[in-house]
């Protein structure tokens, strides 16, 4: 068997063993993947530092493009299949856990040892090149698993289609930095002639198509569905790299954090706490503020027509309008469905119902020539202190005006006539 052809043999062998257990993850647990990734880290850096074959190409170190190669695919494949939060904890434990190894061993540096029969004495100077080399291949590793998650992010669009593409682009481009990092350290620590750097880039390129293949076929084959993962019916090879664990996972994190997944938008409980103390900040500085509830209406006639993934559309571009057309100190909120809410502080009456005007022309304006159902807005406007001091009261005259908004005929603006309120300040004293 020629050198190349072990290689890839080796590899092979190396993808079957990992992928199996990574498929066990869930009966097994995630440790025994990540624990069998993490041990192999001394031998991939001993052997990449004194163990070479030659290959007409260059000088080829297995330890590099088969075993450190597949661990940097096998982080990727992980952060495919899991998400974000859980490809991190390998990543910081390998660059912890090796820290700590050359740690331990510089303290042996304190010690004497003692002679052993046959005159076997520990070769030291070994332990402080490796030494060396695990700190800055660690320090390489950690800064391409890194990369290589925002790099396969960054290419989503360019390659959606192609998950195999997508993979190989990923692993060539961040395989051809760490070849260059890591042979400038191996090359000043260990004296690694210049041959090793373009063999070595050679192989590591061929490691990447050969990984990203295994691990395309790997997904096609064996995640498809599976045990805490369940996919319609129909769903392509390239809907599931599209549509990444790590997306559900932050749209996730979006609504614990108060912002709305579908507009962007802050949510019903951001508007809650915001809006409350709002109001009693104005109340007590004695300034007024507005509040006015928009409603998307026929909202039911667009999804009839067009589907609901329309509908989202339409819902996304109402905010976009609405967001463009509010000052930069108000805030938006999408209250639920197809209700938004916009909080204006330091806003009179008057000038709120002239800027709801201006938000209920921005949202029609926004959808000139695109729709056939052209999509308009209802708002009720209301003001504190003339229709409460408090949110609630606010809320609920804003709810009554949109009310009548809708009531006579939509698309337009409803609050009290600025002329027949008493003046906040008359209110407040």
């Amino acid at each position: 068997m020629t050198g190349s052809l072990l290689l890839v043999a080796q590899a092979i062998f190396y993808f079957a063993i990992m992928a199996a257990l990574f498929r066990a993850r869930h009966a097994m647990g995630l440790g025994v993947f990540v624990c069998a990734l993490g041990v192999m880290h001394f031998l991939e850096t001993y052997l990449a530092a004194v163990f070479f074959i030659q290959l007409p190409f260059g000088l080829i170190s297995p330890g590099s493009t088969v075993m450190f190669a597949g661990k940097l695919a096998m982080i990727l494949m992980l952060y495919i299949r899991e998400d974000a939060e859980t490809v991190r904890q390998p990543i910081y434990g390998l660059l912890v856990g090796n820290c700590l190894m050359v740690a331990l061993a510089a303290i042996l540096r304190f010690y004497t040892p003692m002679a052993l029969p046959g005159g076997a004495q520990p070769d030291l100077g070994l332990l402080d090149q490796l030494g060396a080399l695990m700190i800055w291949g660690t320090v390489v590793l950690f800064v391409d698993s890194i990369a290589i998650i925002l790099l396969y992010e960054r290419l989503e669009h360019m390659f959606s289609r192609s998950m195999f593409v997508r993979a190989a682009v990923s692993l060539i481009i961040i395989l051809t930095f760490d070849q260059l990092a890591f042979f400038a350290g191996l090359h000043a620590i260990a004296g690694t002639p210049p041959a090793a750097l373009i063999g070595g880039w050679v192989a590591k390129m061929g490691a990447a198509l050969v990984y990203a293949g295994l691990i395309s076929l790997y997904i096609h084959f064996y995640e498809r569905s599976g045990d805490g993962d369940t996919h319609p019916e129909g769903r392509t090879l390239a809907d599931i790299f599209a549509k990444l664990t790590y997306r559900h996972r932050y749209r996730a994190l979006l609504e614990k954090s108060g912002i709305d997944a579908l507009t962007g938008l802050l949510d019903r409980g951001r508007f809650e706490a915001i809006a409350q103390s709002s109001v009693a900040r104005s109340m007590t500085e004695h300034r007024p503020v507005s509040l006015a509830i928009v409603d998307v209406d026929h909202f039911k006639q667009i999804n009839d027509r067009y589907g609901h993934v329309m509908g989202d559309d339409v819902l996304r571009q109402v905010a976009q309008a609405l967001r463009g057309s509010v000052r930069a100190g108000d805030r938006i909120f999408r209250y639920g469905g197809e209700e938004f809410v916009v909080l204006c502080e330091g806003m009179s009456h008057a000038t709120a119902l002239t800027h709801a005007e201006r938000l209920r022309a921005a949202v029609p304006a926004a959808f000139a020539g695109t729709l056939a159902i052209v999509p308009t807005v209802s708002i009720g406007v209301a003001t504190a202190p003339g229709d409460g001091r408090d949110l609630l009261e606010l809320v609920r005259h804003a709810d009554f005006h949109l009310y009548e908004a809708k009531k006579n005929g939509r698309n337009r603006v409803v609050g009290n006539d600025p002329a027949d309120r008493k003046r906040p300040t008359d209110i407040i004293n």
